[in-house]
């Protein structure tokens, strides 16, 4: 029998590298929680290993060994169970509140958080959308009006559980999704002008979107309240200096750095591993973006392109925006630093995500 095709093995290195350096990057930046409350650091280090990392390895090789057609045909049940999970948010004794925002689920110890569901299944219905239109994309009918359905259905979940970045992240994914299919330029100004006015909706409507503005513009303004958090992460960064304190050495995880296991983690990172060891980093998911798109652009199906090009856009816009919003270079996000931040939801699925991606690189070389 002929040798089944192998997977991209440089995307595949780069992947391991990704989630064996953040799993130690994880563990030492949870060292901060030991200094004030031991039962915060069993509880983060059970989530990250048993829901994130056991379940994400049985992820990682099922999207890995499963065709990537297959999620096709199963795309829009999946797509109709992540919008119903995201709902159950506001659900009294199962959705979980926390400052005014319901993002997360709580099934006795276990705690998740179901948006996170909701980007891989729109991914995967809005590839299969778009895939089906083929050469009809730029008949609305076809294309702009499935488009703006299905990205609003997304958007009206995320808006409602106060999950403002995720929704504007994931639309712009959806977006680039639409122009890789081959979209008109027409379609594509529309779809940024109607993102223009609903960001300034939320603005105008919504006070800690605006603060986070007002922050990010002058930091300093407020260094005890609003802008404490990204003062203290370019303290932390800035002490790494070149080559940084050492692994496990970072003084600012202990108390000083709000969200340090979660938000703020490059900065711990940063702080132990300096300029050098940030670069790297950060040329790691460059290469993982570089490659994830390599293999998007020779797949043998628009499917497997735009599923592509859907989950590698997802993970690098999340992770540089937490790397831009920790350097004050863009406004605090919330979001993670993929296969690194505290989060064993987001571990899980995002070793799915690249598991699929290595199964339609399979195809590449099959």
């Amino acid at each position: 029998m002929p040798a089944r095709p192998h997977v991209d093995r440089v995307l595949l290195l780069t992947i391991i590298l990704l989630v064996v350096g953040g799993l130690f990057i994880f563990f030492s930046a949870s060292l901060g929680l030991l200094a004030f409350d031991t039962g915060g650091f069993t509880d983060a280090a059970k989530g990250q290993i048993l829901l994130g990392l056991g379940g994400g390895v049985v992820a990682f090789f099922l999207g890995m060994k499963i065709p990537y057609r297959f999620w096709r045909r199963y795309s829009l049940y999946l797509f109709i169970a992540a919008v119903v999970l995201s709902f159950l948010v506001f659900v009294p004794h199962i959705g979980l509140s926390l400052n005014g925002a319901h993002r997360w689920i709580g099934v006795g110890p276990i705690t998740f958080q179901p948006s996170e569901f909701l980007k891989i299944g729109y991914i995967l219905y809005l590839a299969t959308l778009l895939s089906a239109a083929k050469n009809k994309i730029s008949d609305a009918r076809w294309g702009l009006v499935p488009f703006g359905i299905v990205t609003g259905i997304m958007a009206l979940v995320l808006i409602l559980q106060r999950d403002t970045v995720t929704c504007v992240v994931l639309s712009g994914t959806g977006l680039m999704m639409f122009m890789a299919a081959g979209a008109k330029l027409r379609d594509f100004a529309l779809i940024v002008l109607v993102g223009i006015i609903g960001i300034g909706v939320l603005v105008a409507f919504r006070p800690y979107v605006a603060e986070r503005f007002v922050t990010f513009l002058h930091p300093g303004s407020d260094s005890q309240g609003s802008g404490y958090q990204i003062q203290q992460s370019l303290l932390t960064v800035g002490s790494g200096e070149l080559f940084g304190r050492g692994f496990g050495q970072s003084i600012q995880k202990f108390g000083k750095l709000p969200e340090a296991i979660s938000d703020s983690i490059f900065s711990v990172y940063a702080e132990e591993f300096g300029f050098i060891g940030s670069a790297i980093l950060i040329v790691l998911f460059v290469s993982f973006a570089m490659r994830g798109y390599w293999v998007a652009a020779r797949a043998p199906d628009l499917f497997g392109g735009l599923l592509a090009t859907g989950i590698v856009t997802i993970i690098t816009a999340q992770s540089f925006i937490n790397i831009g919003s920790m350097l004050a270079l863009l406004p605090l996000s919330g979001l993670p630093l993929v296969f690194i931040s505290h989060g064993g939801t987001s571990l899980l699925v995002s070793m799915g995500e690249v598991g699929i991606l290595l199964s339609i690189s399979r195809s590449v070389y099959g």
